[in-house]
């Protein structure tokens, strides 16, 4: 029986050399980081014809995948951000709430009196009482008339102090004086409206009558003669004018004169 050869292997056959490009390792790094170089080392490598088709349809796919639209996975890790997008947005309705406990803060630290002359008194008060923190003092503008329990719809004549005036919120003195709808204003504050008539002057009294006015003025003292009469009684009626006489009972000397009617005048 005939038995083959035995074989010994040739100590001088070499493997095929790999190149350090040619590593797997390598390869497949590139594959995935930069696709186009890895699939070229890939078809340069003693890789099978199947694992290089394999390995040139996924790196390509992985390649082209940014250009073709994102993935579901990308969509949906978008979708995730936006309920804490919607944080900001409650964060800051927080703070109106806040401000309508405590309105002070929105005042004005150099508020201005403002024109309120002309208003009802309800808008005067909701104009200077959102700047200051005591409220408006209504007064009457007529000495003799008084204010009502209600008066909101009381239309404001003067103001204290002046338009524009700079106002110091925590000790800022307001008023305004007031008249009822459908009554004028007037000219100026502490006036009456319905003043009390003049009362008409009094006649000053009827004069005295002397002694000698009791003494009989009918008759005696005239003279018809002019010059001097003599003896007269003052007050009676005489018929000549000018002519003088001595009173009976005091000696003065008296004359003969009007207004009127003649008379013993002195």
């Amino acid at each position: 029986m005939t038995y083959p050869p035995p074989y010994y292997p040739n100590p001088q056959a070499q493997a095929p050399v790999r190149r350090w490009w040619q590593h797997p390792a390598l390869i497949i790094s590139l594959l995935v980081l930069i696709p186009p170089v890895g699939i070229a080392l890939a078809w340069l490598s003693p890789w099978s014809q199947v694992k290089k088709v394999v390995a040139t349809v996924l790196a390509g796919l992985w390649f082209l995948t940014p250009f073709l639209g994102d993935p579901p996975k990308k969509t949906a890790a978008d979708a995730k951000p936006q309920p804490a997008a919607t944080q900001p947005v409650a964060a800051t309705a927080t703070p109106p709430a806040a401000a309508s406990t405590a309105p002070t803060p929105t005042k004005s630290p150099d508020p201005q009196m403002p024109a309120v002359v002309g208003k009802p008194f309800r808008e005067a008060e909701k104009a200077v009482e959102d700047l200051i923190d005591k409220e408006l003092t209504a007064l009457s503008a007529y000495n003799d008339v008084e204010l009502p329990a209600a008066y909101t719809d009381w239309i404001a004549c003067f103001q204290s102090p002046g338009e524009g005036t700079m106002l110091v919120p925590k000790d800022a003195d307001t008023s305004v004086h007031l008249v009822a709808p459908g009554t004028r204003c007037p000219a100026e504050k502490n006036t009456t409206l319905h003043p009390k008539p003049t009362p008409t002057p009094t006649p000053p009294p009827a004069p005295t009558p002397t002694p000698e006015d009791d003494d009989d003025t009918s008759s005696g003292g005239s003279s018809t003669g002019g010059g001097s009469a003599g003896t007269v009684t003052p007050g009676a009626f005489c018929s000549t004018p000018g002519a003088t006489g001595i009173g009976k009972k005091n000696g003065r000397l008296y004359t003969c004169k009007g207004p009127g009617q003649e008379r013993w005048r002195p």
